[in-house]
């Protein structure tokens, strides 16, 4: 297990700096590189890159399926330090939120996250998968049935979107969490899903039918912005027929609409 050090940059759109030593790597998510000092190698490898060489075709393949399951890429990046110093190698969140580090030897080894979560690792950390076994969860829980499950003991390191808050729940305590809002937790947590009680509230309460309720001993991270409703806003705005949306106008109508041609001098 590779032991890096690591810098992490920016406020709403973050990146992390990760600095390798002399033989040295990293592994990254298919499309997460900002930047690399000259000198460090990238290498496409299937799987999670743990192991490699100790696997064989049949751990390379199974490394594989496990992040096909969970709908990440078949293929990550190894980042190898080739020279004989100190290396920087730095990997960019993909939309705005915060990035985590996840130091799993302090965590039992162990790390429950949703699907898209992960960002980069230390070479040695294994990408799984993780299912979750109440149908409830699986079908209702916001992340499906499959969530990633990060394992090993060096640093790993996780995005959620906005803002993120850390719950440590002591035994028996419960917190009722949107579905969405769930980035990671401890394996000893337990995940239910709860239906929100009332009809009406469910119906126009635009909470959704259900609540995700966690239950400690354990530790749970929060984020303040699903991509999920980022995307969902997102869309809501867009045109959907076609054309530019224009904001702002007077009366609502843009620039090409029926008061901006009249202020325009048309005839018509």
């Amino acid at each position: 297990m590779d032991v890096v050090d690591y810098e992490i940059k920016g406020a709403e759109m973050q990146f992390v700096e990760v600095e390798l030593d002399p033989g040295e790597a990293a592994v990254g998510e298919a499309g997460s590189m900002m930047f690399m000092d000259a000198g460090i190698q990238m290498d496409t490898v299937f799987g999670d890159g743990s192991q490699q060489k100790q696997s064989g075709l049949l751990g390379k393949l199974l490394g594989a399926g496990k992040r096909l399951v969970t709908g990440e890429s078949l293929f990550t990046t190894v980042y190898s330090n080739q020279t004989a110093g100190k290396a920087r190698v730095a990997f960019a969140a993909p939309y705005p939120g915060k990035i985590l580090p996840m130091d799993l030897r302090q965590l039992g080894g162990t790390l429950i996250c949703q699907k898209d979560a992960f960002l980069c690792a230390a070479r040695g950390v294994s990408l799984g998968i993780h299912f979750q076994q109440k149908l409830s969860v699986g079908f209702f829980g916001g992340e499906g049935f499959i969530m990633q499950k990060l394992e090993g003991t060096g640093m790993a390191f996780v995005h959620a979107g906005g803002t993120v808050v850390k719950r440590d729940l002591r035994a028996g305590q419960v917190l009722m969490v949107d579905t969405g809002c769930i980035v990671a937790l401890t394996p000893n947590v337990n995940f239910e899903i709860q239906f929100v009680g009332k009809i009406k509230t469910a119906l126009f309460g635009g909470e959704g039918l259900f609540f995700a309720k966690v239950t400690g001993p354990g530790t749970v991270w929060l984020q303040s912005l699903p991509f999920s409703r980022l995307a969902s806003r997102v869309f809501a705005a867009a045109p959907q027929r076609g054309g530019a949306r224009e904001e702002g106008s007077l009366l609502g109508l843009g620039a090409g609409g029926l008061l901006g041609g009249v202020l325009g001098g048309d005839d018509d």
